[in-house]
């Protein structure tokens, strides 16, 4: 029984998006589960996938927090 956890940013996949949609999230699992099937033969209905939302505030990239690390990657491709 494969349990397999997806952790994305909650802030979408549009411009303003607050989150990933449910259809988004629907094909996550399902391209998941069939990846599962494909490569290692679990059947798809044994096979869980956790999809975990976690706010941009709460995680951080090259030591610093999203936001200030992707403000400083824009500024210096100017």
């Amino acid at each position: 029984m494969p349990m397999v956890t997806i952790q994305i940013t909650r802030e979408g996949s549009t411009p303003n998006g607050r989150a990933v949609t449910a259809g988004e999230k629907a094909a996550l699992i399902k391209g998941t589960s069939l990846l599962l099937l494909d490569v290692l033969n679990k059947p798809l209905e044994s096979t869980f996938v956790v999809i975990e939302e976690v706010e941009i505030e709460n995680w951080g990239r090259g030591g610093l927090p999203v936001a200030e690390f992707r403000k400083r990657q824009r500024t210096s491709r100017k």
